[in-house]
């Protein structure tokens, strides 16, 4: 039995891959491919633009795939929610789905919009967010270059931003949020009532926001004098508790950690301070709670 897998192809399939790379899954493609290899024969991976995904997922033609929550939404699709996992293909903030005007527009507000145009790929989450507002608007399907169409086609748009710096280079201003997105590990609703498809998908999900989770984190280890670990543990940050295990023929203590990345850039010069010595910080693959 194979799960058949939906992963997106073009600005977030770099991320994806390195995700899955990073929680042990090897995935390699040909340029021109649609089929990933993937080192683990349980998975058939397909790749698609992610604004189809949930489709097909909802159908029943993949049994999970990932995807914006956005898209999930466009589609109307009726998934099951595997994971959450905030990352995208430049930070690892989440998306927004935003209105956006020109720098010198006289449109200040949602209800502006009131009889204008707005292009956008998000046509139903757009159109339903101005009817939710009062607003009647014609809303177009944006084919691409969206940022450019204003306002010499359109009044407005509805589009995608990680930080905003397009919009801004492209002289325009947000004006409204529509929705914030993160990517979706999402699965047929028949598919998770098949118990060896669901328990591989909450392998799948465990693996992936473990690897996510220790993006943000650091292994710390170090040795201190006996007389001196009170001190060293009145400052120590950790998951849990701390491992603190006695050096052979000594009075010190190897301790070590998992804790922040920015915690750990804070930390060093006291622990110094503290009497710690022999201080490694190393990366970490998975962080697994």
């Amino acid at each position: 039995m194979k799960l058949r897998l939906g992963l997106p192809k073009g600005s977030l399939q770099d991320a994806t891959f390195q995700l899955f790379g990073q929680a042990g899954f090897k995935i390699s493609v040909g340029s021109r491919s649609y089929f990933p290899v993937v080192n683990d024969p349980e998975l058939e991976i397909l790749l698609m633009r992610a604004q189809e995904i949930p489709r097909y997922v909802h159908e029943g033609v993949l049994d999970a795939g990932i995807s914006g929550l956005d898209w999930i939404m466009e589609n109307s699709a009726d998934v099951v929610e595997v994971a959450d996992m905030v990352y995208s293909k430049s930070t690892a903030n989440p998306i927004r789905l935003v209105i956006a005007v020109a720098e010198d527009s006289d449109i200040r507000h949602v209800t502006d919009l009131n009889g204008k145009r707005v292009a956008t790929e998000l046509v139903n989450v757009t159109r339903k967010y101005l009817n939710d507002h009062g607003v009647t608007a014609a809303v177009e399907y944006s084919w691409g270059a969206t940022e450019v169409k204003v306002p010499h086609l359109v009044d407005a748009i509805a589009d995608i931003t990680e930080t905003g710096s397009s919009l801004k280079a492209n002289k325009l201003r947000i004006i409204a949020t529509i929705l914030e997105s993160t990517t979706k590990l999402h699965a047929n609703r028949d598919a998770w009532e098949v118990l060896w498809k669901k328990e591989k998908l909450e392998s799948i999900s465990t693996l992936l926001q473990g690897a996510l989770m220790a993006r943000s984190k650091l292994g710390l280890k170090m040795n201190v004098p006996e007389e001196a670990l009170d001190a060293v543990l009145d400052i120590l940050p950790a998951m849990k508790q701390p491992t603190i295990s006695k050096l052979v023929n000594c009075d010190w203590v190897a301790i070590e950690i998992i804790l922040d990345e920015v915690q750990a850039r804070n930390l060093i010069s006291s622990l110094k301070s503290k009497g710690a010595q022999d201080i490694i910080l190393y990366p970490l693959s998975m962080v697994i709670p």
